[in-house]
C-alpha cells in the first residue's frame, strides 16, 4: 500500500495489485488527467496572478506547484496498480511559468527546494516501478514559427519541460511540425534548422508527431534522419491527414527513428465514426478495432488520447486481452 498526499486529501493505492499486461511487451500511457479518480492537478491564470503583489503571488504559485507534485505521485501510484506503463505530465504542471509577466524562475519561488524534492521522488517512484514518463508541450509551441516572438517562447516552454523532465526522469518532449506557411518545403528545412539550435538537453528528449492536418509521417520522416528526433506516430492522424505511406510502413519507418529506445506513438478513436462529418474529434474510449495489428508483439508505448482517461485506458487493456 503507498500514500500519497494530494493538498489536504490522502490517496491510498496497492500499488502491488496490478501487474502492466506483457502482450508483447506493449505499454499503455494515460495522459494527464482523470476522469473520474479523485487526483487533481491545479492550475491558475496569469490575469488571477497578477492581480496579487508580487510575494503573495509567488507564494501562491510555490503552493500550486507543491500540490501538482504530490497529484503527480498519486497519478503515478494508480498507474502502478492499475498496469498503466506511462504517464504523460500536464504541460502546466508549474502553472503559467513562461508567462511573459507573470512568469517565474524556480528558484524565486518560497519553498521551492520542498517541490522540487518531492518531484524528484516522483521520478524514483517512476523509475522503481517501470513507469515511463513524457510531456507533450501545448500547440503553441511551434519551432518553425517565421513570428520571433511565437518562437521565443516556444523555446523557454521546451526549456522549461526540459527542466521538470530532468527532475522526475521524463524521456520524451513532443511537438508538431507546426505550420507550413504557404510553402511545406520551406517550413521543414526551418524546423529542422530550428532543432539543430536547440540545447543538447532539449533536443536529446525532443520528439516530432504527425498531425491531423499538415504534417504526414512522410513530411516528417527526413528531418528526423537529419536531426536524429524520433518520430511519434499517430494512427488517428495518420488517418485524417494520409500519405502515400501505409500504417505498416509509417510504424516500421518510425520504429527505426527510435534506434535502441522504446518507440512511443499515439492512438485515439473518432468521436462520431470515420464516417462521421468531423474524424478528427477524439472519443471517449479507443475503439479496439482502430488499434493497429503492426503495433503488437514489440515493445512500444502507445499513449491513450481519450476522453474517458483512466477508464479508456482501462477498456483498452480488456478489449486488447480478449483480441
Amino acid at each position: 500500500m503507498g500514500e500519497f498526499r494530494v493538498g489536504p486529501e490522502l490517496y491510498l493505492v496497492e500499488v502491488e495489485s496490478v501487474s502492466r499486461p506483457k502482450r508483447g511487451n506493449l505499454r499503455l500511457g494515460l495522459c494527464c488527467l482523470f476522469a473520474s479518480e479523485p487526483i487533481k492537478f491545479r492550475t491558475t491564470t496569469a490575469t488571477a496572478m497578477l492581480r496579487l503583489s508580487r510575494r503573495e503571488r509567488l507564494a501562491r504559485l510555490s503552493e500550486l506547484c507543491l500540490v501538482n507534485a504530490d497529484a503527480l505521485m498519486a497519478a503515478l501510484g494508480y498507474c502502478a496498480a492499475h498496469g498503466i506503463g506511462a504517464f504523460r505530465v500536464n504541460s502546466q504542471i508549474l502553472p503559467i511559468k513562461t508567462h511573459p509577466e507573470a512568469g517565474y524562475a524556480v528558484e524565486e519561488l518560497p519553498g521551492s527546494d520542498a517541490f522540487v524534492a518531492r518531484f524528484r521522488e516522483c521520478g524514483a517512484f517512476a523509475r522503481e516501478h517501470g513507469l515511463r514518463l513524457s510531456f507533450h508541450p501545448d500547440q503553441f509551441v511551434v519551432l518553425n514559427s517565421p513570428n520571433p516572438r511565437t518562437l521565443r517562447h516556444s523555446l523557454a516552454e521546451l526549456d522549461y519541460q526540459t527542466e521538470v523532465a530532468e527532475w522526475i526522469g521524463a524521456d520524451t518532449l513532443n511537438v508538431h511540425g507546426g505550420g507550413a506557411y504557404g510553402d511545406k518545403p520551406s517550413a521543414l528545412r526551418a524546423l529542422r534548422a530550428n532543432i539543430e539550435r536547440l540545447p543538447e538537453r532539449v533536443r536529446s528528449r525532443l520528439t516530432l508527431e504527425n498531425d491531423d492536418k499538415v504534417y504526414t509521417p512522410a513530411d516528417l520522416l527526413p528531418v528526423c534522419a537529419a536531426t536524429g528526433v524520433p518520430l511519434v506516430l499517430d494512427a488517428h492522424h495518420h488517418r485524417c491527414c494520409p500519405d502515400a505511406m501505409t500504417l505498416e510502413a509509417a510504424t516500421e519507418a518510425a520504429r527505426k527513428t527510435w534506434g535502441r529506445r522504446e518507440p512511443l506513438f499515439h492512438i485515439s478513436s473518432p468521436l462520431e465514426g470515420w464516417n462521421g462529418p468531423k474524424p478528427r474529434r477524439h472519443h471517449d474510449y479507443i475503439d479496439v478495432d482502430d488499434f493497429p495489428k503492426a503495433w503488437l508483439g514489440w515493445p512500444v508505448t502507445v499513449e491513450v488520447e481519450a476522453k474517458a482517461k483512466e477508464l479508456a485506458v482501462a477498456k483498452l487493456q480488456a478489449d486488447l486481452a480478449k483480441a
